[in-house]
């Protein structure tokens, strides 16, 4: 029986036996007062005692390197009680507990009490290296958030002389990861004592000069990547031919009108007639990227996963490969047309591969008939301002003016015909309005960022946007395309993505101006993508899609590809399939929308960083007890603002009182 005061095992721990209790005895561990009972058969003896409780502080002395070489030399296995003879030179409490120590501390040797060996050579001396580089890190970590800490006090006093090393930044990268809503942790922020999280990440490096508030988190943050697309496709061996399946429609004035900053257009629109009935054809041509991503194909499955082009302010990360948006956008220049057999590329002839919709359009502007063909046209890209200009240099007198083919092939003639469009865009949104569609204004505005070879060149443009007369007919002209392709797939019975939007729950008496759209935009809700046709609320249709950006979102490449299928007699993707696709495609078109909000947020913050005390005009779009909404529509921005009196469409004048990177916040006073 293990008697009082004898030194034991428990689960690997060092106790001493203090007493007994029935047939269990009572045992203490290091700095222990309270004991624990526990079965005698349950612990190892080290040493039969006395062990006094001042013997846990007392270190034996010995030779452990000696003792090292011998048994390594040897290969012999020994007790623990060998063990302290080897090193201490006797058996005690003491030299019982310092072997116990060695042998737990497993680096000159290994085993349990009965059976020790020596560590070979190779494996101590791996072990010592392992182990001092491990004290290296400590030290270096250790000196690490020590210079964060000095750094981050003198950035805050705008006196700092500390810079980072590699060193540091290696060990920020976890930090980077939380910042960027890559990780949910960070080690860095936690030995610091700061909250994990994004916004503490962002903040912290921005304090430790690791950042600069010219790193944009947000894409990342939302799982989006800003790498290129890899996967190149060619046209399919069925149409790297003379395509006698597309109609040539280069006799029609095409005209693609888009931003003056855009550089891929990917949609355009020709007007014809009227007919003996009075009734006009609107063609709306769309880019033919369908022609080579085919539905399953490796550039197919990277566009479904990506779900829509990433338009941020500092870069454009593209759906396609850029050599598929090249051989596609709607103007002239180098394009695939089936006239090669080599390799799809002509030389610039002006003439455009296009999937075009044919709309016979009732007085109404109410669509009669939708055709759907694989075409060839010639476009004239214009800019908003440019087709308004153009439009209004033709008189209302001019000789032609009543008839759209009298001109066509002069300037004179696309006025005309845009002033045509500018009608018949008018006509449609008032047939939408009356069939209950909300039509909402707010003011927006691009932003662009100029990186230069430091941050020291980098600079921030924010323009806002013009009210365009030929921005709003082109958007109608698209809703029409969007509702024809949808009554087009329903006729013809094509499993297609349909986009469908229930009612909202506007105000009784909503308010005018600003403030009221912004009361129907907050009443809106989301819409959903299904294989039936359902009602769009906001748009006022009982069926409608979209089909015109195929180069800048999947679904609309979807549509596009299932357009083609039926064309050409080939299979059709079931419901399933396209509620499948469309799904996996609008989370990641879903996460793009938000990034590119967060993003232009982002960077309105940057540029109000070095305006503090700058004013600017503010509209009062709803009131909150004593806080209201304001819009700032030379920003885009919509802010908080303290106010104790002020109505809604109210102009008041802000100051820019600073800004918070990190959250995304500007503060303003009134």
């Amino acid at each position: 029986m293990i008697s009082q005061n004898a030194l034991v095992l428990y689960k690997t721990r060092p106790a001493v036996v203090t007493g007994t209790e029935g047939e269990k005895i009572l045992i203490s561990f290091k700095g222990e007062k309270s004991g624990i009972k526990v079965r005698e058969k349950d612990v190892e003896l080290l040493h039969a005692g006395p062990f006094n409780p001042g013997d846990w502080e007392e270190q034996a002395a010995g030779d452990v390197r000696s003792a090292w070489e011998l048994l390594a030399e040897s290969g012999e296995t020994v007790i623990l009680q060998e063990l302290a003879g080897l090193v201490f030179n006797e058996f005690t409490p003491q030299s019982a507990l310092a072997s116990w120590k060695l042998v737990e501390e497993n680096l000159f040797f290994t085993g349990d009490i009965k059976h020790i060996k020596a560590r070979s050579k190779t494996e101590l001396e791996t072990e010592e290296k392992r182990r001092a580089d491990k004290q290296t890190e400590i030290n270096e970590r250790s000196d690490f958030l020590q210079r964060m800490r000095t750094i981050i006090s003198a950035n805050n006093s705008s006196k700092s002389t500390v810079t980072l090393t590699e060193q540091d930044r290696r060990y920020l990268q976890d930090t980077e990861a939380l910042a960027r809503g890559q990780s949910d942790k960070s080690r860095t922020l936690k030995e610091m004592g700061i909250s994990e999280t994004p916004v503490d990440a962002h903040r912290f490096l921005l304090a430790a000069g690791a950042w600069t508030v010219w790193d944009n988190p947000y894409p990342a943050r939302f799982g989006l990547t800003l790498s290129p697309v890899k996967t190149i496709a060619e046209p399919p061996p069925e149409e790297n031919r003379v395509d006698t399946d597309r109609i040539d429609l280069t006799h029609l004035p095409a005209f693609a009108i888009d931003n003056a900053y855009s550089d891929d257009p990917d949609d355009a629109i020709s007007l014809e007639g009227p007919d003996s009935q009075g009734r006009l054809t609107l063609w709306v041509h769309t880019a033919d990227p369908a022609a080579c991503v085919i539905a399953g194909s490796p550039a197919d499955t990277e566009a479904q996963n990506r779900g829509s082009t990433l338009y941020l302010p500092e870069q454009i990360c593209r759906m396609l490969a850029p050599q598929i948006t090249e051989k596609f956008i709607l103007k002239p220049g180098p394009h695939y047309n089936g006239v090669t057999p080599d390799n799809g590329i002509t030389p610039d002839n002006g003439v455009t591969p296009a999937l075009s919709f044919k709309l016979l359009l009732n007085p109404d502007s109410s669509i009669a008939e939708t055709q759907i063909f694989l075409s060839r046209i010639k476009v004239t890209c214009l800019n908003y301002e440019e087709a308004d200009k153009l439009a209004d240099s033709t008189g209302a007198d001019n000789s032609g003016a009543g008839d759209i083919d009298s001109g066509a092939g002069n300037t004179g003639g696309h006025g005309i015909i845009i002033k045509k469009l500018f009608e018949l865009a008018e006509k449609n949104l008032e047939r939408r309005l009356e069939t209950g569609a909300v039509n909402i204004e707010l003011p927006e505005v691009h932003i662009r960022v100029i990186k230069g070879t430091d941050n020291g060149n980098n600079s921030i443009e924010i323009d806002k946007n013009m009210r365009r007369r030929s921005a709003d007919m082109v958007r109608e002209c698209m809703i029409l395309a969007g509702e024809g392709a949808a009554l087009w797939a329903v006729k013809n019975r094509v499993p297609f993505p349909f986009i469908c939007q229930e009612a909202g729950e506007l105000p009784d008496n909503p308010l005018p101006g600003p403030a009221g759209a912004y009361q129907i935009r907050r009443s809106m809700r989301p819409r959903s993508l299904s294989s039936k046709p359902g009602v769009h609320w906001g748009l006022g249709l009982d069926a409608y899609t979209q089909v015109t950006s195929p180069l800048r979102r999947y679904t609309d490449l979807l549509a596009h590809q299932q357009i083609r299928a039926f064309l050409k007699g080939g299979p059709l993707l079931s419901e399933d399939e396209i509620l499948l696709r469309a799904a996996r495609a609008e989370a990641g078109a879903a996460a793009a929308a938000k990034a590119e909000r967060a993003s232009n947020t982002h960077w309105k913050m940057v540029y109000l960083s070095d305006k503090t005390g700058s004013s600017w005009e503010g509209i009062i779009l709803e009131n909150r007890g004593n806080r209201s909404v304001v819009l700032i529509p030379d920003l885009g921005l919509e802010t908080p603002a303290s106010l104790r009196n002020g109505e809604p469409n109210e102009k008041i004048t802000l100051t820019c009182a600073g800004v918070k990177i990190p959250e995304a916040q500007a503060l303003f006073t009134v």
